[in-house]
């Protein structure tokens, strides 16, 4: 299972009633931030979540509105006692922004790799800890796409892989030592008296996992409907609710609702959920049939709301 907070859904600046748009992934104890505007470190606190156990931050680009808060949360996850390595993913231009930044926070205890502009990278739960794959193993992969915003700009879906069941049969059948079953269930070969044993002996067939996807802040192009194709959630900006405001997102590179729920109809994704919402928006629920006539499983997104994310049979 996967925890989901919305530490933010605000856009632009923060609000008194609304942080800004940040997402807080819970997997087996391990963390995955995207964004971190400024106030993320209040959102964290406030729902009591943690900062030891992040290992993975996701930048979608270099506003303000989603970096500025970076500084300070690297500071209080050293602070915190971490001394493993943290992964910093962000889009073509990211190594130079930390760079800068670093002034703000040189002497960190732990090693932060920043990666940029990825297409595709897997990931393993290694020790208690998220971490890139350097072998055929991989429990969890990444996906981007670069959007169409005033910077360069990325959109992640997040592809958690479900683990195969133990087949007692086959295993038997592959005479494959008891010894080695358990090793197998966790490891993608094991070396044992001179022969090779590959997991695929003892495990049954691939099972589906959990997708998840984030775009904000873009206008709609067909590149996203790939990379959220089947989500089973979609977080997508909403900046504007009205139709009417139209020319002010094709003006500064974001989306009506009813442009989010459009994507999220041809990407065929199981739910919607809105959120980067301008300050202008008082109460978003007030254009909540302009996505749902398009997209009928629409909810609009809310400081602190959580969402579970399980497995399906």
């Amino acid at each position: 299972m996967i925890d989901l907070t919305l530490l933010g859904c605000g856009g632009g600046m923060p609000m008194p009633n609304r942080h800004l748009s940040s997402l807080f992934i819970n997997i087996n104890g391990r963390k995955i931030l995207i964004d971190s505007g400024e106030g993320t470190q209040v959102a964290i606190r406030k729902n009591k979540l943690g900062f030891k156990s992040i290992d993975i931050i996701l930048i979608t680009h270099a506003h303000g509105d989603h970096i500025v808060g970076l500084p300070g949360l690297l500071s209080t996850i050293g602070n915190s006692g971490r001394t493993e390595p943290l992964i910093l993913i962000g889009p073509s231009g990211i190594n130079e922004v930390i760079n800068g930044l670093s002034v703000l926070f040189k002497y960190l205890p732990y090693e932060l790799k920043v990666i940029e502009n990825p297409k595709k990278l897997e990931f393993v739960f290694n020790k208690d800890l998220i971490e890139l794959s350097s072998n055929d193993r991989c429990e969890f992969v990444l996906n981007t796409k670069e959007l169409d915003h005033s910077s360069p700009c990325l959109g992640y879906s997040l592809y958690f892989k479900r683990r195969r069941k133990f087949n007692l049969e086959k295993a038997l059948q592959m005479k494959v030592p008891k010894e080695l079953w358990s090793k197998l269930q966790r490891e993608e070969s094991v070396e044992f008296n001179g022969v090779t044993y590959k997991s695929s002996m003892v495990l049954g067939d691939e099972r589906r996992g959990i997708k998840l996807s984030y775009v904000t802040d873009t206008r709609p192009i067909d590149e996203i409907i790939d990379l959220v194709r089947e989500s089973d959630l979609f977080i997508c900006e909403g900046t504007y609710g009205s139709d009417e405001d139209i020319n002010k997102a094709i003006k500064n590179k974001h989306m009506t609702f009813r442009e989010a729920a459009s994507l999220a109809y041809k990407g065929r994704v199981n739910e919607l959920l809105l959120t980067h919402f301008s300050p202008s928006i008082n109460e978003p629920k007030d254009f909540i049939d302009n996505a749902k006539s398009i997209f009928k499983n629409t909810i609009i997104g809310e400081d602190g709301i959580t969402k579970a994310l399980k497995f399906t049979n």
